[in-house]
């Protein structure tokens, strides 16, 4: 109801779901907890996405979805394809997933999605593109890891999301991060997005991709509403 109206109140959620203004209340303050909504005077709405958290609370977070996901996009990725990765918590469970796969190459600007990919042990190529390093996600940014992305080529790209909005595309709350996902898509013939349905219908500072750009949406859910149309208007393959 939040996603879809924006805002809510107690009252219209204690109605909706008959049941006590104190429950709803409870609900809300454990929605808030995990930052999928931001409780107000009277009610809620969606959170505006400035920061994401420490990766190691990302990773915990909606783990089982993110796992589904990981699962679904190894439906897309054959052996010996060559893959560009970039840096999020959903996309180290897809290098989980790929590092039982065959005579992949992989690019990445993550050091975790590296060291995960080497330790499956099936001989996988993997090129770690240098630049700045941010210790806590645990990726390399900025202008140098673009040069270093342009001498590579791939069949896909696997890109992470903070956002998805309807009107705008595929968004992230970090500008180098942003740079990167965009660096990624040029680079690739099949550019898939994974994302848990808590970025459906959301906004972050930085614009990574229309829809138009992107061939698979990979979720834990399928979006519905505004998002839906947006997507099937781009004809983007979502699963």
């Amino acid at each position: 109801m939040i996603r879809k109206h924006g805002s809510v109140t107690v009252d219209a959620l204690a109605e909706r779901f008959d049941t006590s203004h104190e429950t709803i209340r409870r609900d809300l303050t454990e929605l808030a907890k995990d930052g999928r909504i931001q409780k107000v005077h009277g009610g809620a709405k969606l959170p505006s996405l400035r920061e994401e958290g420490p990766f190691r609370h990302r990773m915990a977070t909606n783990e089982p979805e993110k796992r589904e996901i990981a699962a679904k996009v190894m439906r897309l990725v054959d052996p010996g394809d060559t893959v560009l990765i970039d840096t999020g918590s959903t996309t180290l469970f897809c290098a989980q997933e790929m590092a039982r796969m065959e005579r992949l190459t992989v690019i990445t600007n993550s050091t975790a999605i590296a060291a995960t990919i080497a330790e499956g042990g099936k001989s996988a190529a993997i090129y770690l593109v240098g630049g700045s390093y941010d210790g806590d996600n645990h990726e390399t940014g900025g202008p140098m890891a673009i040069r270093q992305l342009q001498s590579f080529h791939g069949d896909h790209a696997i890109i992470s999301a903070a956002a998805l909005d309807a009107d705008v595309g595929v968004m992230d709350i970090n500008f180098d991060e942003a740079q990167i996902g965009q660096a990624m898509i040029e680079l690739a013939d099949n550019i898939i997005v994974v994302a848990d349905a808590s970025k459906f219908d959301r906004r972050a500072s930085f614009t990574v991709c229309g829809f138009e750009q992107i061939n698979h949406l990979v979720c834990d859910r399928i979006p519905g509403g505004k998002l839906a149309k947006a997507l099937a208007d781009a004809e983007v393959h979502v699963q």
